[in-house]
Formats: C-alpha cells, sequence, structure tokens
C-alpha cells in the first residue's frame, strides 16, 4: 500500500501545482473493501452516493469514489479521487464547483455505462468541460457533497474538516 501521505499535483481548474494528501494506491492483496479501509486515518472519506436522490457514486468494491478537503498557502483545495478495480486516481481543484462538475462527469459515466445505479434514462453523453456541472443533469443538488465539503472554519486543522 501506498504510505504517502502528501503528494505534488496540479489542479485541474486552474492548472496550478500544489502539495495536497495523497490517496492511498490500491496494494492488490485485497479488494475495493480493504481499500476503503485504508483511508481511515487519512485525509479521504468515501463518498457513496451523489445527487438528491441519493443514487449510487460508484460500485461497491468495484468502482469507489473518495473526497477530500484541505488548506493550502493559497486557499482552500477540493479532491477527488477513485479506485476503479484497484486502480487509482486523484483530481485537484481550487474551487468547489469545479470539483462538483468533475465529480458529477465521473459518477455520470458510471450511471450512464450502467456500472452504477443512477437516474432512469440518464442522456447517452455527457461531457466534461469547463462550466458543465449538475444543472445539466436535472435533480443532482449535490446535497451530499454539501455534507462532506462543509467550511474549514479559522483555527481549525489544516489536515481536513471533513465529517466522519
Amino acid at each position: 500500500m501506498n504510505t504517502q501521505t502528501m503528494t505534488h499535483a496540479a489542479t485541474a481548474d486552474t492548472a496550478e501545482p500544489v502539495t495536497a494528501p495523497a490517496l492511498p494506491a490500491d496494494d492488490r492483496a485485497g479488494e475495493g473493501y480493504d481499500w476503503m479501509e485504508t483511508l481511515e486515518g487519512t485525509a479521504w472519506l468515501v463518498l457513496p452516493n451523489w445527487g438528491s436522490e441519493g443514487w449510487d457514486a460508484g460500485a461497491w468494491p468495484y468502482i469507489i469514489f473518495a473526497v477530500a478537503r484541505t488548506r493550502d498557502g493559497n486557499g482552500e483545495l477540493f479532491g477527488y479521487g477513485t479506485y476503479v478495480e484497484g486502480d487509482t486516481a486523484t483530481h485537484w481543484f481550487r474551487s468547489q464547483d469545479a470539483c462538483f462538475a468533475g465529480i458529477t462527469a465521473d459518477v455520470f459515466f458510471h450511471w450512464a455505462s450502467g456500472q452504477s445505479d443512477g437516474p432512469e434514462n440518464p442522456p447517452r453523453h455527457r461531457y466534461r468541460t469547463a462550466g458543465a456541472g449538475p444543472q445539466a443533469l436535472p435533480r443532482l443538488d449535490h446535497l451530499e457533497a454539501a455534507r462532506v465539503f462543509r467550511p474549514i472554519t479559522a483555527g481549525a486543522p489544516e489536515r481536513h474538516a471533513n465529517i466522519r
């Protein structure tokens, strides 16, 4: 398993270099449920649902989404990571809205392809573009992510402010 705690990355929305919490890599010895356990004690939390109807964000144990929030010298950073059958990927954003749009695009891909349970009859095409957000798919309101990405208050630990 990857025990690295911080990593260098570039934000997807502003392309600025940042140092942010590393998403644990899969050690290939277990399955997705084992990988979810590796998130304990890190800045990352599993995101089980997305949208107003509580549709699946992924399909455990094969497709798992995780989210993190941190702060650096230039402000807040919002991240999401994916675990897809052992492969992990991380995406960092300076803007919470851009992060939500990224999550929406990836979750939508899995809904549209039938890999996870989502809204009935979603449009066949959903493109990740600047400005593409939840408004492009009616009924998504980010209730779940809004709970996870609660504001960091002054004086709060910089590690993260995610709810548990």
